[in-house]
């Protein structure tokens, strides 16, 4: 199937056409959403089987889309179909599959003890949609940062619309077709188009926003939101380092970081973003990795079947001042530092003497760059990685209990990862997000559920007597030695 032939014939949903006015596409936006806003109640009283049938018809279209998918990532930035299959397929239908199977005991009722001061009360905890909800995906991984929160939005009962990144046209374009096919615009709508369409959607007044990006645009949304007192979930990124020490297998280090670094061309919000390593281990670990990387990718990557491309040139220029930033001020190529324009190509880069403060090392690197930093005593990488953002992941390396439990508990991160590193974004037991700087909220499973609900608090008095009846006015000597006693003993 080509990917042109998925163009929607919608207009009204055609963002980036020139012929529509702005009043047109914002009408277009603003009559969907009222048609959630009216249908949302009806959505949100969904039972478990209702919800699990939308979820097993969204999985078969997923499975009967592979191709498809496969071919519009190919066509927006050249991503090689297995690596599609692993990080976009794989990645969406474990999560369907996780959600199915524990949507039902995700949705009973949680009871909780009443303390004996209300005796004679039940009480439990029953999570309900929040309503209609917005979905601002990114375009490195579009399918699965697009599917992944709609799931769990689906699962706790929500009315959607997404709003997919208009740098992977193809994915977006594809992604539309697919939705419709599953669900009706007053349920699930997906509107195409540029960052002032994305800038109207969150004006309206949403019950929560669910947007991954970087955490400058994240600030927009959030200050946006904060007009509608609207709830956010932010998954953002940032600098997300890896340590390996003089105990570290540096093999499997090696093999591990490189496919962490250069999957998806580095353009992966959880990669590793520069490297700390024990400085009388470098050398080696640098020869075993320059090795990993020719396996991987060939002595030529620019003609591998499986390395992708920057998405756009912009992020190709921007990654080209980096490098060129970096090596003016005296930092060493170990490896690659190619570049073609014309292919948007930037050749595995390994950079050593990078100085910290340069862009390299201030910015979210996002792209195949991998600053490489040594040191002696783990007291100066602590240091710095304290005095910055919280990242994302942290990753170490090492078979150093101690050391491991060190950069643990002096570290803050919105996950760490011991002797691999990305893995715990397929775990769905785990959560998934941020601090502060990278992100606001949690993801998958169960937390990605809970996130898309409201948990409403519910208690029944279910026996005639209430001690609080003896607690109203008028408040005489005895109901005050009563509130004494229960302040005292309760």
């Amino acid at each position: 199937m080509r990917i042109n032939s998925l163009k929607s014939n919608d207009a009204m949903n055609d963002f980036s056409s020139s012929t529509l006015t702005s009043e047109l596409w914002k009408q277009s936006i603003k009559k969907t959403f009222e048609r959630q806003l009216q249908s949302q109640y009806d959505i949100g009283k969904s039972s478990v089987s209702e919800r699990i049938a939308k979820l097993e018809k969204l999985l078969k279209t997923i499975l009967a889309y592979q191709k498809s998918i496969q071919e519009a990532l190919y066509q927006d930035f050249r991503k090689a179909p297995a690596e599609v299959d692993i990080t976009e397929i794989y990645a969406i239908t474990g999560e369907l599959k996780h959600t199915i199977k524990h949507l039902k005991s995700w949705m009973k009722p949680q009871y909780v003890p009443s303390p004996i001061t209300q005796w004679g009360t039940s009480s439990y905890i029953h999570f309900e949609p929040k309503g209609v909800v917005l979905i601002i995906s990114p375009w490195n991984f579009p399918f699965n940062l697009t599917f992944a929160p709609l799931i769990s939005a689906i699962a706790a009962g929500n009315c959607v619309i997404i709003k997919p990144s208009e740098n992977t046209p193809n994915s977006a374009s594809l992604m539309k077709k697919m939705i419709a096919e599953v669900f009706p615009d007053n349920e699930v709508a997906i509107f195409e188009g540029n960052a002032e369409v994305a800038e109207y959607l969150t004006k309206l007044p949403f019950n929560h926003i669910f947007f991954t990006g970087s955490p400058s645009l994240g600030k927009k949304v959030m200050k946006a939101a904060a007009e509608n007192l609207c709830s956010v979930t932010l998954e953002l990124g940032g600098k997300s380092p890896v340590i390996v020490d003089e105990t570290a297998d540096l093999a499997k280090a090696a093999k591990r970081i490189a496919w962490a670094k250069f999957l998806n061309n580095g353009q992966i919000c959880i990669a590793p973003d520069y490297l700390y390593i024990q400085e009388n281990v470098k050398d080696e670990f640098l020869k075993l990795f320059k090795e990993q990387v020719r396996l991987f990718y060939g002595n030529t990557p620019e003609q591998s079947a499986d390395y992708n491309r920057i998405v756009n040139k912009n992020h190709f220029n921007r990654l080209k001042r980096y490098i060129d930033e970096a090596t003016s001020s005296g930092a060493v190529v170990e490896l690659g530092g190619e570049m073609d324009e014309s292919q948007r190509f930037i050749s595995p880069t390994v950079l050593s003497n990078v100085s910290l403060e340069s862009s390299l090392m201030q910015e979210e690197i996002f792209g195949p760059i991998l600053p490489v930093i040594s040191f002696q005593l783990i007291g100066e990488v602590l240091q710095h990685i304290q005095a910055h953002e919280k990242p994302l992941a942290l990753y170490v390396f090492s078979n150093n209990q101690r050391f491991v439990n060190t950069i643990i508990n002096q570290t803050r991160a919105g996950a760490t990862v011991v002797n691999h590193n990305t893995l715990h974004f397929l775990n769905n037991n785990l959560p998934f997000g941020g601090s502060n700087n990278s992100g606001i909220g949690k993801s998958h499973g169960r937390y990605g559920f809970e996130e898309f609900s409201n948990a409403k608090a519910i208690l029944k008095q279910w026996f005639p007597f209430s001690s609080g009846d003896l607690l109203t006015p008028p408040y005489t000597d005895f109901k005050q030695k009563l509130i004494n006693l229960t302040i005292k003993y309760f």
